[in-house]
């Protein structure tokens, strides 16, 4: 049985469990509760990822993939799934929004770093908020396209960083400049993957 390093918090991790849902995969992982706070390594998730990062899945024969688009792509292959298109312009695009949501959630996870220091730099926390809000606008004018193309890895990290949206930063109100993509996010949320792994505390 394949073992995944995960927590209910991180969006990384969820957008691997949405993955594992959406391919009928969860039967066949062993999911472990891993801590990865990045001034205190763990040593027993550092047994199979020396970079002490989550989410790290270890297959059957021992051999260890990490981050989650590797992690992403190799359930897709061994489910035989469609999450990543195999040729042509929705391949791209697939991947181009997979790359754009997964930069949004790095962006995010700083600015939620830095504002948690006791002495914020602001020139940093705004330009991380510059940063979010000119995704947002940029994804609002593609959410048409969204809506058209077939479901993929890119439509589960776009809205997996939207998510951590709602998680950590709820005052943003995001909904309110982008409001053809909060339509979008609404509908994608009824899916069970996705209500299947909304962030959790604790």
């Amino acid at each position: 049985m394949m073992k995944l390093h995960w927590s209910p918090r991180s969006p990384y991790v969820r957008k691997v469990t949405v993955c594992i849902h959406e391919l009928g995969l969860l039967p066949k992982l062993e999911l472990v509760r891993s801590v990865a706070a990045m001034l205190s390594p763990n040593e027993r998730l550092m047994e199979d990822n020396p970079l002490s990062k989550i989410p790290t899945l270890k297959l059957d024969n021992g051999f260890v993939l990490f981050d989650s688009a590797v992690i992403c792509e190799y359930l897709d292959d061994v489910a035989q799934g469609s999450l990543f298109p195999k040729t042509g312009s929705d391949r791209w695009q697939a991947l181009r929004w997979q790359a754009f949501g997964d930069g949004l959630l790095d962006a995010l996870i700083l600015w939620r770093n830095e504002r948690e220091r006791e002495a914020p730099m602001q020139p940093l926390t705004s330009a991380f908020e510059l940063k979010t809000r000119a995704s947002l606008n940029q994804l609002d004018d593609e959410a048409q396209a969204l809506i058209e193309l077939p479901f993929s890895i890119g439509h589960i990290t776009v809205g997996c960083a939207l998510g951590y949206l709602d998680y950590r930063f709820g005052t943003l109100a995001w909904r309110k400049s982008a409001p053809r993509l909060a339509e979008w996010y609404t509908d994608l949320s009824k899916r069970p993957s996705f209500a299947a792994t909304e962030p959790v505390d604790g």
